[in-house]
């Protein structure tokens, strides 16, 4: 059931979103000083790609001063909007109940996507 859900997001626009932060990943790694930025977004690529089935965690190394630090400054690059617009999604996706698989989907990309630092992907 979760690959033809898989399938699904792919067709309904999980292609997109997939896309956009693989560019935006590009973009972000052209400086060295963007390489953290630029890894944490192909992270959400990965999950925008294929969300069913897989989970977001804190890692074991979310307190870290470096982790904290880092998403600080990704919530005030832009991540917050990132998350906004996830959770406008998501909310918009459940008011139907054909669309709340799918917008439970992007409250998992709004939870990677304002803090990513420290955060692991899991899953199939």
């Amino acid at each position: 059931m979760g690959c033809l859900l898989n399938l699904l997001w792919l067709l309904l626009g999980g292609i997109f979103t997939a896309v956009e932060y693989l560019l935006a990943s590009l973009l972000l790694m052209v400086t060295i000083v963007g390489i953290p930025f630029g890894m944490q977004t192909l992270k959400m690529a990965s999950l925008a790609l294929w969300p069913f089935g897989k989970e977001v965690r804190s890692g074991a190394r979310t307190e870290g001063c470096l982790y904290v630090g880092m998403n600080v400054l990704w919530i005030l690059l832009g991540g917050i909007w990132i998350c906004l617009s996830h959770l406008a999604f998501g909310a918009i996706l459940c008011v139907t109940i054909i669309g709340i698989p799918f917008g439970l989907q992007h409250f998992k990309l709004a939870k990677i996507a304002l803090l990513p630092f420290g955060k692991d992907i899991v899953g199939a």
